[in-house]
């Protein structure tokens, strides 16, 4: 039987984009941050979507930033007065601009998640910042989009239960750290067990993979999982974290996923969805493949596979 979509507007996809997710580093910096732009520009040329789908996310004000993360982090964060040791951590030299890019973000999730609600789904072409726990940042991560977002969701009564995927290569430590004991949101994270954080947090559901995995392992236990945890969190909402660092080409990576099973990776994940009628938001992730045409067109995939299920 095919699914009728319960939503008010079925046939939009939203993405969220804005000119300073593409911040400035020093050459040779092994964060590949061209990846945005050169994803936006390749959505366009393959006329997936039109410059019309696209919404530019204005400053996410400190009231929505504290909703997920401490105080005195936030203030510290927005100042520029970071411990040096915190700065470091992070991976990132600390500036105005680059904090301005992660309210940028953390405020396209937001915006995307409240249009997911009426329309299915919805993506953020950066984001999935999810090394940033409540009151630190790391791993290239200042501020927690998702984390943000789910928490303005529940503030504002707009979801009940709201379950995060993670499927990165790195384990989502710091959306752990912010929603551990918190009924309201089932974390859930399939990730390389040997890899970066070295010190993992307590998600509701952790699946710590070997290296060398190989797709059909990989795709039968996330299969298996993603059963478990809609049964187990009954969301109303998802946030979907779309790393392409499983890749077998990822520097970083470890998982040896090939390009057709992170497309089916994501199928699996928004086919859920999109059968019960939960809405989605979806953040990028990381990707450190040695070619940046392989990260934007495994990032790409995603959107192929949201644009088969959503608007056909």
């Amino acid at each position: 039987m095919k699914f009728v979509s319960s939503f008010k507007n079925s046939n939009l996809i939203k993405i969220a984009f804005h000119n300073a997710y593409i911040h400035p580093l020093k050459e040779g910096h092994r964060f590949p941050m061209a990846k945005y732009e050169l994803i936006y520009q390749q959505l366009l040329y393959e006329g997936l979507f039109s410059t019309a789908d696209f919404f530019e996310p204005g400053l996410a004000d400190k009231k929505s930033i504290y909703l997920a993360h401490d105080q005195q982090y936030v203030d510290q964060l927005l100042d520029l007065s970071l411990d040096p040791k915190m700065v470091r951590r992070i991976g990132f030299p600390l500036s105005k601009e680059l904090v301005d890019r992660e309210l940028y973000l953390s405020q396209g999730s937001i915006e995307g998640a409240v249009f997911a609600l009426d329309n299915g789904i919805a993506f953020n072409i950066a984001g999935g910042t999810h090394h940033a726990g409540y009151d630190f940042g790391e791993g290239f991560c200042l501020l927690n989009d998702q984390a943000i977002a789910a928490a303005y969701l529940l503030d504002r009564g707009l979801a009940k239960k709201i379950l995060i995927i993670d499927l990165d290569v790195h384990q989502g430590n710091g959306t752990a750290h912010i929603f551990r004991g918190k009924d309201q949101v089932y974390t859930f994270s399939m990730h390389g067990e040997k890899n970066f954080p070295f010190i993992k947090q307590s998600s509701d559901l952790d699946i710590p993979l070997a290296d060398d995995l190989g797709d059909d392992a990989y795709l039968n236990l996330l299969e298996h999982n993603l059963k478990l945890v809609f049964e187990q969190a009954k969301p109303d909402f998802v946030f979907y974290q779309a790393g392409v660092d499983v890749l077998e080409t990822d520097k970083l990576g470890k998982l040896k996923l090939s390009m057709d099973a992170g497309k089916q990776r994501d199928y699996q994940v928004l086919q859920y969805c999109h059968k019960l009628g939960v809405p989605i938001q979806v953040s990028m992730g990381g990707g450190y493949s040695t070619e940046i045409k392989t990260i934007v067109n495994a990032h790409v995939n995603t959107y192929r596979v949201a644009l088969d299920l959503y608007t056909h």
